[in-house]
């Protein structure tokens, strides 16, 4: 996982401390990695003891590594040419040229450092654990509710028995007949909604598999979660808190379904090829022209 995708994921669960030197390290990557311990210490106004522990949470031995590591980050990111704009604000004036920058560089970005801290192994699990489900419920309010819609249609089509609810009552009814060998997949950029986290608790009393999708790996829907898929989220303007995740969250739960799909490829490839032909007949051959369109007046 790239480190300060990390800082950014885990900011808002840290302690008070820890979370300003996240704020003094994010606000200027570059900057801080010149920095003594003393110096970041005096600029997030805490104590070098404080560094030590916000580097110990990071999993590194001292401030040495951690500070090490930030340029690595930076001098890579500066390498790579990425756009000055990625998180500039877009001003109602601005043209399409400088919004299509903006977005398109910050989902760029977004996507990478989604699949460089995407944990392949608990990729794995969950996509073990939902080819031999006999139910898969998934459950988001708001985007994450057309994210979980997304992903039931991807897994009906290879006949994994799936619903999505974006209701909390009705998720919360199908999470009480889950049992072992069941799947519950909650979905939120937060990890801080209230209705994801009982329905997935829920769910885990009654035995099913609990997978949390979430940009926020220290959240309180992680901790009742048994698998976490962590997601990455780049804010713009127009586009804050969970919209700015969507993308992440169809990266993360595409490779699980394509995962699915490998371990079940014979019944997929048998799936496809009848949903296809049941379609066959809603389609236009390229050689066939749509009705013309009924003159207006």
């Amino acid at each position: 996982m790239e480190l300060l995708s990390r800082i950014r994921s885990e900011q808002q669960d840290l302690p008070e401390a820890l979370r300003r030197v996240a704020d003094v390290i994010l606000d200027d990557p570059a900057e801080s990695a010149r920095m003594t311990i003393v110096d970041l210490a005096e600029r997030s106004g805490t104590s070098t003891a404080t560094i030590t522990r916000f580097c110990r949470a990071l999993g590194f031995g001292g401030y040495a590594e951690l500070r090490v590591a930030v340029a690595t980050e930076t001098g890579r990111a500066a390498r790579q040419h990425w756009e000055t704009d990625i998180g500039q604000e877009i001003l109602p004036g601005d043209g399409l040229d400088k919004v299509l920058g903006v977005v398109s560089n910050s989902d760029i970005r977004l996507i990478q450092e989604t699949a460089a801290q995407l944990d392949l192994a608990t990729v794995e699990k969950v996509a073990s654990a939902i080819e031999s489900a006999g139910r898969v419920l998934l459950f988001g309010v708001a985007s994450s509710a057309a994210v979980a819609g997304e992903m039931e249609y991807r897994l009906q089509r290879i006949r994994v028995p799936t619903w999505s609810r974006s209701d909390a009552h009705s998720a919360l009814t199908d999470a009480a007949l889950l049992g072992q060998g069941d799947v519950a997949i909650g979905i939120s950029h937060s990890g801080r909604t209230r209705e994801v986290i009982e329905v997935l608790a829920e769910a885990g009393s009654h035995g099913a598999i609990t997978v949390a999708v979430t940009s926020h790996p220290r959240s309180p829907l992680a901790e009742v979660a048994e698998l976490v898929l962590s997601t990455a989220a780049r804010e713009t303007t127009f586009r804050a808190d969970g919209f700015a995740a969507i993308h992440s969250q169809l990266l993360v739960l595409d490779v699980v379904y394509v995962a699915v799909a490998q371990r079940t490829h014979e019944r997929t490839k048998e799936a496809f090829d009848l949903t296809v032909r049941a379609v066959t007949g809603h389609r236009y051959e390229p050689s066939q022209q749509p009705p013309a369109q009924p003159q207006s007046g």
